[in-house]
């Protein structure tokens, strides 16, 4: 137990507290007998005076917790909890945070996918201390989740949706990203942000401004962990701005 708080509470700023930490401590609570929040903010208040970390910052801790809480909301959003997606998931964080880390996450989502969360007030808390860079990082992976059935269904597809709108997400971002998900004709002009009418100028236009908002770079302040989902998002700019130069003999 010990151990287990101590990889928590190091990791934790503003999600520690809010709906996000009443999610965690439900499930830390019940698959550990005995288990206090006090147990918790012992350790979270060692490790901010050992590093001197600002409570208001986003750790790495809170980008990993917000993915867990989204995704349990998602998950659930059609009815029941496919294995794939728990598999997903599952891989995801293994291959952004290591096995142990993985296994200690994996450990805090099971239980938590068990409990009825607001996520709009898990938005509201998310919005209100991540930049948007991050927010639009945390959106790619939950369709990504969704997908990991071999589709995404229409609550899958509607519950990200009002995720997005919560997190202040606009609508032609949410349909770039989603448009990164779905194998369809005009999705590389969706991705751009742009319409099949747009001129060379304005796809190069987009282009540009896509690439500046999609940089990993941006994501630098979560972690090397967390670079490979925006590395993915960025990969899908370029491939789709390709696609368009050669569909034109730009």
């Amino acid at each position: 137990m010990a151990s287990f708080t101590k990889w928590l509470g190091a990791g934790l700023g503003f999600t520690f507290g809010g709906p996000i930490g009443a999610a965690l401590g439900f499930a830390i609570g019940s698959f550990v007998d005995g288990f206090s929040v006090e147990d918790l903010t012992t350790e979270q208040r060692a490790y901010k005076e050992r590093v001197g970390s600002d409570k208001g910052n986003t750790q790495s801790g809170d980008f990993e917790m917000s993915l867990l809480v989204l995704a349990s909301i998602v998950i659930k959003s059609d009815g029941k909890v496919d294995q794939r997606e728990l598999d997903f998931v599952r891989a995801q964080f293994t291959g952004m945070y290591g096995k142990e880390r993985a296994n200690n996450a994996f450990k805090l989502f099971k239980d938590v996918v068990k409990k009825e969360i607001s996520a709009r007030q898990v938005c509201m808390q998310i919005r209100s201390h991540m930049p948007h860079a991050s927010r639009l990082q945390l959106l790619h992976f939950l369709f990504g989740i969704a997908k990991a059935d071999g589709f995404v269904t229409e609550s899958e597809v509607e519950e990200i949706r009002k995720i997005a709108g919560y997190l202040y997400i606009n609508n032609s971002d949410y349909t770039s990203i989603k448009a990164m998900f779905y194998d369809e004709a005009d999705n590389a002009y969706k991705i751009l942000e742009i319409t099949k009418e747009a001129s060379n100028d304005d796809v190069k236009k987009a282009y540009r401004k896509m690439v500046k908002k999609y940089h990993p770079d941006k994501l630098q302040d979560l972690g090397e962990e967390h670079l490979k989902g925006a590395k993915e998002k960025f990969q899908s700019i370029q491939e789709s701005y390709d696609r368009i130069k050669k569909e034109r003999g730009m």
